[in-house]
This record gives C-alpha cells, sequence and structure tokens, in this order.
C-alpha cells in the first residue's frame, strides 16, 4: 500500500482528500512534518485559499525545504490539486508578485471573463479536455467533467507541461505534468468516480 503524505500548511479542510486517498487505496497521513514526508512513496499538496499566503504558510513550516528534497532529489511523484497546482508555478500574481515553489514554467494570473464565460470565480463541472497523454488519466476519456472552485490558474510557458485544459474564459490550462511532478486544477475528491480514477492512477504511477 502506497503511504502518501497529505500536506497540511494551515490552508484547508483536508479531510475530504485523505477519505479519497484512503477510499481509493493508498496509506494517507496528513502532515506538516519532515519525518512523515520522508517516509511517504505518494506526496499530495492540496490548498484552497490566496497564493501568497499559501506560500507564507509554506516556508514557515520549512515545508519548502523537505519537499524539494523528496519531489526534486528523491523523485517521489507529487500531486497539486487546485491551489497546490498553482502552487508548483515560478510565481504568482495573485493580490502581489509572489514566487512558488518553481518546478513548473509558467506564472499564476488571474481568468479573464469573455462574452460566453463572464462568471468569476469559475464555480462547478467543466470539461478536461487532454492536449496530450498522461498516466494520470490513463482510462478516463478526454471531455470528462471535473469539478472546480478557482478564480486564478497556471499559464504554462512549455506546451509540453500542459496535459488537459478546460474551455472557459478562453481556456485555461486545467492539468500539467512534468515528469513525476503533477497538477490538476480541479478537485478529485470532489469530482465523483473519475475523480477518484485520477487519484487511483496517481497512485500507481
Amino acid at each position: 500500500m502506497n503511504t502518501v503524505a497529505i500536506i497540511d500548511y494551515g490552508m484547508c479542510n483536508l479531510d475530504s482528500v485523505r477519505r479519497a486517498v484512503e477510499e481509493c487505496g493508498g496509506d494517507p497521513i496528513v502532515t506538516d512534518q519532515a519525518s512523515d514526508i520522508e517516509k511517504a512513496n505518494r506526496i499530495i499538496l492540496p490548498g484552497v485559499g490566496a497564493f501568497p499566503d499559501a506560500m507564507q504558510n509554506i516556508k514557515a513550516r520549512s515545508l519548502d525545504q523537505i519537499l524539494s528534497e523528496q519531489v526534486i532529489e528523491q523523485q517521489i511523484p507529487l500531486l497539486g490539486i487546485c491551489l497546490g497546482m498553482q502552487l508548483l508555478a515560478f510565481k504568482s500574481w495573485e493580490v502581489r508578485e509572489c514566487e512558488g515553489l518553481g518546478w513548473i514554467d509558467g506564472e499564476v494570473v488571474r481568468l479573464q471573463p469573455t462574452a460566453q464565460d463572464r462568471r468569476i470565480p469559475h464555480v462547478g463541472w467543466n470539461d478536461v479536455i487532454y492536449q496530450r497523454e498522461s498516466p494520470l488519466f490513463r482510462g478516463i476519456p478526454s471531455g470528462k467533467d471535473f469539478y472546480m472552485v478557482h478564480s486564478y490558474h497556471l499559464a504554462c510557458r512549455n506546451p509540453e507541461d500542459t496535459v488537459a485544459c478546460t474551455p472557459y474564459c478562453g481556456g485555461f490550462t486545467s492539468a500539467v505534468q512534468r515528469d513525476w511532478i503533477f497538477g490538476v486544477q480541479f478537485h478529485p475528491e470532489k469530482s465523483q468516480k473519475v475523480g477518484f480514477q485520477v487519484l487511483k492512477n496517481f497512485l500507481a504511477i
């Protein structure tokens, strides 16, 4: 069974993620302790809230250091969820300019309304359309709906990092992958059967 460290940096209720991982066959531990993270063979970085607050909390707990050691040096697979995906970026412009973890070449910017898609934040179910193959979506057809709640998105500079896009506000990246680092803008733990399949696929990577 995969031991999954769900990173707690004080930004959201993580019980739904923990229960989803458990139901998908993982052995989850919600933690901010380096000793727990070192023992895990999968890491999930969730999050809800503002990017600068998240990075401040992560650095205050020295989580950026242990995450870099485990993910970059030890190559432990990581999945960022919602704000957790955005934190993978080089920087964000939410509230103010703020550096992220710097693992995905891109910037986090606000969704821009269009004549068709005026409502921000983007809340509800929407299509996730593949731009390339990824083990994260194995067995899931392109175009399936996933649940999202966000006002900002990660704009990738390298198209190869983009796994999937969603056609809202002109289109935005809704899933990324660079090697063993994955991110999804949607909430798999709230996306019913297809979301749980994403988590199962992550556990199998």
